[in-house]
């Protein structure tokens, strides 16, 4: 089954901490206000899944990926600053 979304993102925590939860809530608000395409967003803990970290090469959180659209992009930090998520973002999609 193919999916429709365009954007495809996994954030990778570290539990209940406040910079996990400030990431989770920055992301779901940028995205809720700032794209206009179908999007997923995959959580994931890493202290009850580090396995899937290592496979992605995440060593710290909050650290978003971008699986979609290519080029996988990858993002350090709690997305508080929304004017630049949404630059990188934008200039990001622009390169694929």
């Amino acid at each position: 089954m193919k999916s429709r979304s365009k954007y495809k993102f996994r954030l990778y925590i570290a539990g209940a901490t406040q910079n996990s939860l400030k990431a989770s809530d920055n992301l779901a608000t940028y995205c809720s206000q700032h794209l206009l395409d179908p999007h997923d967003i995959e959580l994931i803990d890493v202290l009850t899944d580090p396995e899937s970290a290592l496979a992605d090469k995440v060593f710290m959180t909050p650290t978003l990926l971008r699986m979609t659209p290519k080029p996988l992009l990858r993002i350090v930090g709690t997305l508080s600053d929304a004017r630049n998520l949404s630059q990188v973002l934008n200039k990001a999609s622009a390169v694929a």
